[in-house]
């Protein structure tokens, strides 16, 4: 077997099409933002009324 022929490495791109992942990557941001976005909101109204009186 030429090493033009060989198998390819592993943890290599299998040749074809690759799906597209954006959707997911959004998903995911907005499934860890989304409270996390909340989180620090209510700690900001939080700490302001702590400060504030």
């Amino acid at each position: 077997m030429s090493p033009s022929q060989s198998s390819p490495p592993d943890g290599a791109l299998p040749d074809g099409p690759v799906p597209d992942r954006r959707p997911l990557i959004v998903f995911a941001w907005v499934w860890v933002g989304a409270p996390l976005a909340y989180g620090l909101y209510e700690l900001v109204q939080k700490a302001t009324q702590l400060f504030t009186g």
